[in-house]
């Protein structure tokens, strides 16, 4: 888990701002508000959050919107929004941070979800707007705090093996003889935690060698001739995928109904329990992963 702290350099901060935005699309010119379009990734200003379209923070709206937080939401979701045993962690919400100025937090919210005393169909435009300014902190103080080794290793290494050999599928992957082998001793904590929270992003740390570098991205696509083309992803959104191919060569097409687009992400199990984790499981992981020396 990232903890509080000093601010984060700005190498750190943009490499989870570069993950996201991969994840979720870059950021739409359109600018904040919009246009919310069906389906897909790259649907609006909205639904973007890359560094071009970050929310900017109202000092003034999230201090009114801690008081909407600590109101209807604080019960399940945590003072700092971080989940608990009755509700998510909104840090790692995709409508948190699709959301800008309230798009997409008031439309979810709006389709009926409990609160703990007003009802939904009560919260105005306006107590909305300021929740998601409140959410949005949360999630920017998170992201740029620093990451301190001697508050990293929290966990319990024996929670850490069994959630790796079990719930949490890692056995399936990964070996701590094989690929995993001698890992600890190759990363310092902080690093290691950035490798399998955001795989591709994460540096060795303090002179203890080099990190495993993350297998490319690849997509075939097969348009209605029935020949199928393969390479390294470049660009993939609702409307266009472009890949590089074996040769070096630059392929663009429009994506149709008639397009079959297969995309093969080596790290998509990684990307996937970002939604599961706890940040007991996080720490539990990373205190395995210490023991791998």
């Amino acid at each position: 888990m990232i903890q509080r702290g000093a601010k984060a350099t700005d190498e750190e901060f943009a490499s989870i701002l570069e993950y996201l935005a991969a994840q979720y699309g870059p950021a739409s010119p359109a600018g904040r508000g919009g246009a919310l379009e069906a389906g897909g990734r790259n649907r609006g200003a909205a639904f973007s959050p890359g560094p071009a379209d970050k929310q900017v923070i109202d000092e003034a709206a999230a201090n009114r919107g801690r008081k909407v937080y600590a109101a209807e939401c604080i019960t399940c979701h945590g003072t700092h929004a971080r989940g608990g045993d009755r509700g998510a962690d909104l840090i790692r919400s995709e409508i948190v941070l699709h959301d800008r100025y309230g798009s997409t937090i008031g439309a979810f919210l709006r389709k009926g979800h409990p609160t703990q005393t007003t009802p939904v169909a009560n919260l105005t435009d306006a107590q909305i707007a300021d929740l998601s300014h409140t959410l949005h902190q949360e999630v920017y103080n998170t992201l740029r705090a620093a990451l301190e080794i001697q508050d990293v290793l929290t966990g319990d290494s024996k929670r850490g093996e069994a959630y790796f050999n079990g719930e949490g599928k890692c056995a399936a992957c990964h070996s701590p003889t094989g690929d995993l082998a001698h890992i600890a001793s190759r990363m310092d904590p902080p690093a290691l935690q950035q490798l399998f929270l955001f795989p591709g992003t994460a540096r060795g740390g303090r002179g203890r060698g080099a990190v495993p570098m993350r297998k490319p991205v690849t997509v075939t696509v097969t348009p209605p001739s029935g020949e199928s083309i393969s390479g390294t992803l470049v660009h993939l959104d609702d409307f266009n995928v472009a890949l590089r191919d074996s040769s070096g060569q630059y392929r663009s097409f429009e994506r149709t109904t008639a397009l079959s687009v297969v995309k093969d992400d080596p790290a998509q199990a990684h990307h996937d329990q970002l939604d599961r984790y706890t940040d007991r499981d996080i720490h539990d992981i990373l205190a395995y992963l210490e023991t791998l020396k």
